[in-house]
């Protein structure tokens, strides 16, 4: 399908001045990067083409992390992280595959990957003008919100409607001014194909997580269906792997230090046009209130798993997706703080202030609007308790259920148009299933603990959440609420999703209940929201167009989950004085780490086969040993996640799966000398398959031999 390659030119115009390396680029900017000087031996064209197969038809989405097909049936290769709720949902004690690692001889051994979805981008086209059409300068800013949420909405349904079997999604570029809407190709069978064990995938755990040097084998294999007549369908037996139309040949040699290495995948956030009201907001309220949390959070966790290894599964995936949002938030913070980046921001925010002020007509325009978006962050500040209030739904499982199937009653009520988007026609099937798969993992006493503690942060809260705090069960109608609720019963759960309010109320389930108590409160706090997010959005809109005619140059937009490509090269780096970290790590360097001991546990056939030296050619040239990660100075961020690595042939030579600590700091700003990205080395990956677990039939697919 033709993709629009006009409309994002505009969105972009030049790229600010800034080193080659830095940048996560929508694909309409190759042409204007000279990568050839970088290292790449392909043309733009052959990377990127909205008028024929290229490079990225390779690439998908793969729920919220990037994957790469690379055999013409559909074969996936992404980070054993973003598979592990597909092989922890599927672990029992008996077939516990997070522990021993899992294989699929046959196509038929494949096991189903429950909630996940594959996406690949098919089109993109600029909707701008038609998005901010639907907004007057009458409205409130809530309204405004409102009303681009529904344009947007509306275009989407009415992409999906001329695209049968397609997925729309209209993204913000630029907040409150430039808006692309992408068509995707939308995959609901997804399958398990291969996945080390956790000793493999995981090694390290949390101690080398967010950090380098790493010996992390982050990979695994999943395989996208369709229906036989290659339309997208549920899982079903008769289903088909699906033909990709490009798929990325696998580079056996790897890479060496100093190698050009480029990443094309769909980061998700950055905030590198926010203000310095926004950076202080972070650094004082939101990021020590996440580490805190999810500390304490991750704590009882441990304690619930650590004598029964049922409960450790049931909890091990939201564990370790909370886990890596904590240590990431921790390093988010130390950056912030070391790096003095609120304080480098505001210098820059008053040399723009003064711009400002130099002629009147951009001083009636724009003098207040510094001021104007740090008092939305100082009212946030102020109202820093609303932070455990939506916690209270989403921390807590038991509320989290309660919510979102009373949400929906109350949503589905509505136009369609007119709902909140996960309840929409379009959405409301995956809304289900992931509520679904989140019950099967759902441990009523952990959640008891987190929940009481929950309320007990809001109700120190005293005055300020007095309204909330009124309608909250107290301990003793805790444990009843835990006693007599039904909402731990999927069947139960499934059947909530297809009843009015009326019906659900007449349940008498007391979590359900708790819950309608406060669900006026809950609208109240979802209204204001919309509301600080239309004045925002206007504000940042403004800033952008303020700080371009200052700046004399326009810039790349924030991240925001669509594809994108960065480049770098193989790149060590020296992150304090005296102290210098080489970019390839060894087998050997895994083995020596190895204790026997958690998270440093190594397989007894890997450390056999390095004893007896049998790499094959999977062998490093110059270490003489088996590289296991690679290091390099592109610009990623979360999203990344099983991005590709690609050499100067555009071949994969790796999996992105992390960045180094000092380059949690990357979603709020990008520096050359500490942003590394991490990722596991093709090598080991192939070495693992074919030569420790004996999957030679994959890397024969793979056209490995």
């Amino acid at each position: 399908m033709k993709r629009s390659f006009h409309a994002l030119l505009i969105l972009l115009i030049t790229l600010s001045s800034v080193q080659a390396e830095e940048g996560m680029y929508p694909l309409s900017e190759l042409a204007g990067l000279d990568l050839a000087k970088q290292g790449l031996r392909l043309t733009p064209e052959e990377v990127f083409n909205p008028e024929q197969t290229c490079l990225i038809d390779g690439i998908c989405k793969v729920n919220g992390c990037t994957g790469s097909f690379v055999s013409p049936q559909g074969l996936i290769i992404t980070n054993h992280h973003c598979a592990y709720r597909a092989i922890q949902s599927s672990s029992t004690t008996a077939n516990d595959y997070l522990r021993d690692g899992f294989q699929a001889r046959t196509l038929g051994d494949e096991i189903p990957a429950t909630g996940y979805t594959v996406r690949i981008t098919e089109s993109f086209s600029d909707v701008s003008d038609q998005v901010l059409s639907a907004i007057t300068s009458e409205m409130t800013y809530t309204e405004r919100t409102k009303a681009i949420e529904q344009r947007q909405k509306k275009l989407e349904k009415a992409a999906e409607q001329q695209n049968s079997g397609q997925r729309a999604e209209v993204a913000e570029m630029f907040a409150g001014k430039t808006y692309v809407l992408f068509l995707y190709t939308y995959i609901q069978d997804v399958r398990l194909v291969f996945a080390p064990p956790a000793s493999v995938g995981n090694f390290g755990g949390e101690i080398d997580n967010w950090e380098w040097p790493r010996h992390t084998g982050d990979f695994s294999f999943m395989r996208a269906y369709v229906a036989p007549d290659g339309s997208t369908a549920k899982y079903s037996a008769d289903n088909v792997p699906y033909k990709p139309k490009r798929f990325l040949q696998v580079e056996p040699k790897g890479v060496d230090e100093g190698d050009y290495v480029m990443l094309i995948g769909y980061p998700g956030r950055t905030a590198r046009h926010k203000t310095a009201s926004f950076l202080r907001y972070e650094q004082e309220v939101r990021l020590p209130y996440v580490v805190d949390l999810y500390q304490w959070q991750i704590e009882q966790m441990q304690q619930a798993g650590k004598s029964d290894r049922a409960i450790a599964l049931k909890l091990s995936s939201r564990m370790k997706g909370l886990a890596n949002v904590e240590k990431r938030s921790r390093g988010q913070l130390k950056g912030l703080v070391r790096k003095k980046i609120v304080g480098t921001r505001a210098a820059a925010e008053s040399e723009l202030q003064a711009f400002i002020n130099l002629e009147k007509d951009r001083r009636d325009k724009y003098g207040d609007l510094l001021h104007d978006i740090s008092a939305v962050y100082q009212d946030m500040q102020a109202n820093q308790h609303e932070l455990d209030i939506q916690s209270l739904r989403s921390a807590s499982r038991l509320m989290y259920f309660a919510f979102t199937i009373y949400d929906c009653a109350v949503e589905r009520q509505k136009a369609d148009l007119e709902r909140e988007t996960p309840y929409m026609d379009r959405n409301i099937d995956l809304t289900r299933r992931r509520l679904l798969l989140s019950v099967k993992d759902y441990h009523a006493p952990t959640d008891r603990v987190i929940t009481a503690e929950m309320l007990r942060r809001i109700r120190a809260a005293g005055d300020k959440a007095s309204d909330f705090i009124a309608l909250l069960p107290g301990d003793e109608s805790l444990e009843d609420v835990y006693r007599r609720t039904s909402l731990d019963d999927p069947d139960f759960i499934d059947a909530c999703f297809d009843k009015t309010p009326e019906q659900l109320a007449a349940l008498n389930d007391p979590a359900v209940a708790a819950i309608i108590r406060l669900y006026p409160k809950y609208l109240q706090l979802r209204e204001q929201s919309k509301a600080r997010e239309g004045k925002l959005d206007q504000l940042y809109g403004n800033l952008v167009t303020v700080k371009q005619e200052f700046l004399k140059q326009k810039f790349v937009p924030d991240a925001n989950a669509t594809l994108r490509l960065t480049y770098g090269h193989i790149k060590g780096y020296s992150p304090e004085d005296a102290v210098y970290k080489s970019p390839i790590t060894t087998l050997g360097g895994a083995v020596a780490k190895a204790t026997g001991v958690a998270p440093f546990i190594l397989p007894d056939s890997i450390i056999s086969k390095h004893e007896k030296r049998e790499f094959g050619q999977f062998m490093h040239p110059t270490l003489k040993d088996v590289p296991t990660a690679i290091l390099y100075d592109t610009d990623t961020t979360g999203g990344n996640s099983g991005s590709p690595i690609l050499n100067g042939e555009g071949r994969l030579v790796g999996v992105n799966f992390d960045r180094a600590f000092e380059a949690t700091i990357n979603d709020f700003a990008w520096n050359e000398s500490y942003s590394r990205s991490i990722g596991v080395d093709i090598r080991y990956a192939l070495w693992i398959t074919g030569n420790v677990f004996g999957a030679k039939h994959l890397l024969k697919e793979m056209g490995v031999q």
